[in-house]
């Protein structure tokens, strides 16, 4: 009774541990999987293949590129709109004068003269905070838009003639705008140090710097935190005149 009673109970244990043994198995092979895709991955190997990512600073960078691209070749083609223009536009000479003064007033001439250049940077990588000051916070290290729209602004108010940032003219409906730690001019993407050139009177130029009450609270950082100011005085400078549309964009509400 005793070996009968048995009997079927050993095959049914046997039964019993094989799914375990496989699911053991199972476990062992995806922590090997696992262990083998971690190396990989210490390693520097990249799991996704280069293709498939596309970062958006590179994409961002690519439209900025791609940008200054046609602002050449809207600048050649509007060359020759202009010289074809001339040949035989039917107008008097009052007429092409006064044309020619609307053209510098909006940017679109050439601007040579005496000029002041003001140059703004990031503080250091290791910069600390001088004595009497806190230590400072990422935003107090980095360049923001208000800084640079202080400059702009400060120049303007100095009797600027015309300014560049960074190598493109500003006109009526140009936009200072900062995104990160990059500036956006434009279409165009631009990082640090950033250079703002105006021409006009020196002397009343950097006097209007001087009383702005932005750039006053931006030089108590300069002091702190070393951010970057420097102004330049240039004998001669040629602006170049602004090639890009001058279309007015606005946002418009949705029905």
């Amino acid at each position: 009774m005793s070996n009968s009673a048995d009997s079927p109970q050993g095959p049914v244990r046997r039964f019993a541990r094989r799914p375990v043994r496989l699911l053991t198995a199972a476990v062992f092979a995806l922590a090997g999987l696992i262990f083998v895709t971690s190396f990989n991955t210490a390693k520097g190997t990249d799991l996704r293949t280069d293709d498939s990512l596309l970062k958006l600073s590179d994409l961002i960078k690519q439209r900025s590129d791609k940008n200054g691209e046609l602002e050449e070749s809207t600048s050649a083609v509007r060359s020759d709109v202009d010289a074809l223009a001339q040949r035989d536009d039917g107008s008097t000479q009052a007429e092409d004068a006064k044309l020619k003064a609307l053209q510098r007033s909006a940017g679109t001439d050439p601007l040579k003269g005496s000029a002041l250049t003001v140059t703004l940077n990031d503080a250091p990588p290791n910069a600390r905070a001088a004595p009497g000051y806190p230590e400072p916070q990422a935003n107090d290290l980095v360049i923001h838009q208000q800084d640079l729209q202080a400059v702009v602004n400060a120049l303007w108010q100095g009797g600027a003639k015309g300014i560049r940032v960074m190598d493109q003219r500003l006109i009526s409906t140009s936009a200072v705008r900062c995104v990160g730690n990059t500036l956006i001019l434009q279409g165009r993407v631009y990082s640090p140090p950033y250079k703002v050139t105006a021409v006009g009177d020196q002397e009343k130029l950097k006097k209007a710097l001087a009383a702005s009450p932005a750039i006053q609270n931006y030089q108590l950082y300069v002091e702190a935190y070393g951010l970057g100011w420097q102004v330049d005085e240039n004998e001669t400078v040629t602006l170049p005149g602004y090639s890009g549309t001058v279309d007015l964009h606005y946002a418009k509400p949705v029905v």
